[in-house]
């Protein structure tokens, strides 16, 4: 999702540091500004990450007309902290969805993600976009030996289902593993170069874009209409058909956000000297994840791109202190090494491990969704603008119903997942309400800190900033009344519930909320 863009900011530890890569090294552009008036399309698509930029593109190229609502800038939020790996192989999907949902299932999913992979090669090639595309082999990798079993039985899956996938033990990794999976033909690229083409070809096409719009309303209907506001308006926008591409659905009449864990990764770089450098792509679920990758940099060097150490927002404990774990990890294995960038990205799991992507709900005739990419948001965000612009056309796809958001046969089977995930939420929704026998007091905040704290029988998020002056907030999510915690390291209030994030003056930074902490005294 990227309707809610947001720079992180790094530690004063680590204040020379830059957040995300891709944003860093891609020009921000002209502010598009939102709508000057009521304006009425045949589709309106919320959110310019890749999912909804695609999807608009797709539309516009037949010949609808098209406006997408960014709240905050294009490919700036969810797509700009991505480590923009565009593969098929997702971990150990296969041989889970082989077991739980059969090998026809298996098949329509390698057949649909490969598809979006030689999708975005062709639309650069056609643009003449110059997004660093390399094409490369990914990986699924373990050090541990008694991980090798599930690593073949995944390889054989992904045989199986038409990927050209092997089972081997050499990597080009500095470091031994014990076993891999190796799908060939994969790709990497640079994101936000790509999709600010992208962006550029759906307005020479007709489309419009609209940057600073949050969509606070959804009316469906024929035509649907979506109420929106920007700094200086607020405005209406009706449309024949409604795609809601915000990463976690920011409107949710099937309840979604009850089969949906939304999860948080870090992300550090450093430059390697290129020689040497692996150029494949590698993830591993050991150590809490650790995804490694390099890309190229304009003095010929490659960036080393670590992500791992992930955690439910809101209940990451020291976040510092993963930071410096994720660090520590790359310099044993990768040597000595000088970080340029830190950031932080988020993505939300489906119960049943495969991406929400059709009719918003079961009466959807007019409003449909895109979410749960869990984690490969390239291929899955390409997949979904594909198959939504081609449902929304009148067309069929063959992995309708492998994506169909209504589906329920498989969320049965996942019922432990479905459990764990409620229960995670029931957990913070009545623990919130309980009285704490160690609460903080303002006088233990810390400049640069902030906690939840009691101020007169009612839960307020304080922060101090770095000038020691105190910022009190309303500490229940506005989405559904979660108590918020505070992330120090990304200088955010965020929900265990259900991964709304907030800045620490309470402006929405991640949704599903999309109205900000209201202020309060102290």
């Amino acid at each position: 999702m990227d309707d809610h863009a947001h720079l992180d900011h790094a530690h004063p530890d680590h204040a020379h540091l830059h957040g995300s890569y891709w944003l860093d090294t891609a020009p921000p552009g002209t502010l598009l500004p939102p709508p000057e008036g009521p304006l009425t399309v045949d589709v309106a698509v919320i959110g310019a990450g890749i999912a909804g930029l695609s999807t608009a593109w797709d539309l516009a190229r037949r010949g609808r007309s098209v406006a997408v609502l960014e709240a905050d800038r294009i490919a700036a939020g969810v797509t700009g902290h991505t480590t923009a790996k565009v593969s098929a192989l997702h971990t150990l999907v296969y041989d889970r969805l082989r077991r739980t949902r059969g090998p026809e299932a298996a098949a329509l999913y390698a057949r649909s993600q490969a598809e979006a992979v030689r999708h975005i090669a062709e639309t650069a090639d056609a643009l003449g976009v110059d997004c660093d595309w390399e094409e490369t082999a990914a990986y699924t990798y373990a050090e541990d030996v008694s991980r090798t079993d599930a690593l073949k039985a995944e390889a054989e899956a992904a045989r199986e289902a038409g990927l050209p996938a092997a089972y081997v033990t050499d990597t080009d990794l500095p470091f031994p593993v014990a076993g891999a999976v190796r799908v060939t033909g994969q790709a990497q690229f640079h994101p936000r170069k790509y999709l600010l083409a992208l962006a550029d070809d759906i307005r020479r096409l007709g489309g419009t874009i609209h940057e600073q719009t949050r969509v606070t309303g959804l009316t469906e209907g024929d035509p649907c209409m979506l109420t929106t506001r920007s700094p200086a308006s607020a405005t209406e926008v009706g449309a024949r058909s409604v795609v809601v591409a915000t990463h976690y659905p920011v409107f949710d009449r099937a309840l979604l956000f009850s089969r949906l864990s939304p999860r948080r990764e870090l992300v550090v770089a450093a430059p390697l000297d290129a020689i040497g450098a692996p150029l494949g792509m590698y993830i591993t679920q050991e150590q809490n994840t650790r995804s490694v990758r390099t890309a190229p940099m304009d003095d010929g060097r490659r960036l080393l791109i670590v992500t791992g150490e992930h955690f439910s927002p809101g209940s990451g404990g020291d976040v510092e202190e993963r930071f410096a774990r994720l660090c520590a990890w790359a310099t044993d294995r990768f040597g000595d090494l000088t970080f340029t960038h830190r950031w932080a990205t988020q993505d939300n799991d489906s119960t049943d491990s495969v991406p929400l992507v059709g009719p918003l709900h079961p009466g959807s005739r007019h409003a449909y969704v895109a979410t749960g990419f869990g984690g490969w948001g390239m291929s899955g965000g390409v997949m979904a603008g594909r198959l939504l612009a081609e449902q929304i056309t009148g067309g069929t796809s063959p992995w309708d119903d492998l994506y169909d958001p209504r589906r329920l046969a498989s969320v049965v089977r996942e019922g432990a997942a479905f459990l764990k995930q409620q229960a995670d939420v029931a957990r913070h929704f009545v623990g919130d309400r309980l009285p704490s026998l160690t609460e903080p007091s303002v006088e233990t905040l810390a400049p640069g800190d902030g906690a939840v704290l009691r101020v007169g029988g009612e839960r307020r998020a304080v922060h101090r900033d770095e000038d020691g002056q105190l910022h009190a907030l309303s500490a229940r999510c506005t989405h559904l009344g979660c108590l918020v915690a505070f992330n120090r390291a990304e200088r955010a209030w965020e929900c265990p519930c259900h991964g709304s994030r907030f800045d620490v003056r309470g402006a929405v930074v991640q949704g599903p909320a999309v109205d900000p902490l209201e202020p309060r005294d102290l």
